[in-house]
């Protein structure tokens, strides 16, 4: 893998729903430590890939297992901030692709990850990148917990939304157009410490979707189209339950 691309892995203890939970077991290992494996298997180096904590626990649990880590502030309001501080802290340079891979994903697949660093690198005139996959139900489209990606030509995004969008004015019950937004990034480091530098933008806080921030001040983001949308990850103690069953421990 192009050592050009580094992945930075958010690790955060103190979640509202399920504190501590890159260090909650599975299979014996921390979530944390199966999201680390995932990125290996994608064929990044591990000297590439770097666990973004606030907590001094996971920590050291990451240097137990030998995995690199950076202690990052507690302040944080998104994962992005996070690890817009791990690329301050490590100084790279302005043309590395920067994966941003959520740390309670234990089962994401590699396919994915590796096929975003592959767009991103093919794809260098989007500054920002992201996942998409078709939506296949009308009950999905009209759930506003699934994101929305209203996408253009050329794989561009044009807009995410949490509402039913976009609308097939000839054909209302058609939907091969509309998308889920898969929440996984690939940056610039340029457009990465850009975007950190600007203030929240009216339509991400109507929507709660820090992507708009990019789209509302004019930074492109291009959309790798996956077949499938992975298993969802660990925000609460049942989706722990779930995976733990999907991994034979139940």
């Amino acid at each position: 893998m192009n050592n050009k691309v580094k992945v930075v892995i958010p690790a955060r203890y103190g979640s509202s729903r399920l504190p501590g939970k890159p260090l909650l077991i599975l299979k014996e290992k921390p979530i944390y430590w199966h999201v680390v494996q995932r990125v290996v298997e994608a064929g990044v180096s591990l000297d590439n890939i770097v666990v973004a904590t606030d907590d001094e626990r996971i920590k050291e649990s990451a240097l137990n297992e030998k995995i690199p880590v950076e202690m990052t502030s507690p302040e944080h309001v998104s994962g992005t901030d996070r690890v817009n501080e791990v690329v301050n802290q490590r100084a790279w340079s302005d043309d590395t692709v920067i994966l941003n891979v959520q740390g309670d994903e234990p089962v994401i697949p590699p396919e994915l990850i590796a096929g975003l660093i592959r767009f991103s690198l093919e794809n260098r005139n989007y500054p920002i990148t992201t996942a998409v996959t078709p939506i296949s139900t009308v009950s999905e489209l009209n759930n506003p917990n699934i994101v929305k990606a209203i996408i253009a030509e050329n794989n561009r995004a044009l807009y995410f939304t949490r509402s039913s969008s976009p609308f097939n004015r000839e054909c209302p019950g058609d939907i091969s157009y509309c998308f889920r937004h898969i929440g996984i990034y690939g940056y610039s480091v340029s457009a990465l410490k850009q975007f950190c530098s600007m203030p929240e933008a009216q339509l991400e806080a109507l929507e709660k979707l820090e992507q708009l921030r990019a789209l509302s001040f004019g930074i492109p983001i291009g959309t790798l189209v996956v077949n499938s949308a992975p298993q969802h990850g660990v925000d609460t103690f049942d989706d722990y339950e779930r995976l733990k069953r999907l991994m034979g421990e139940l």
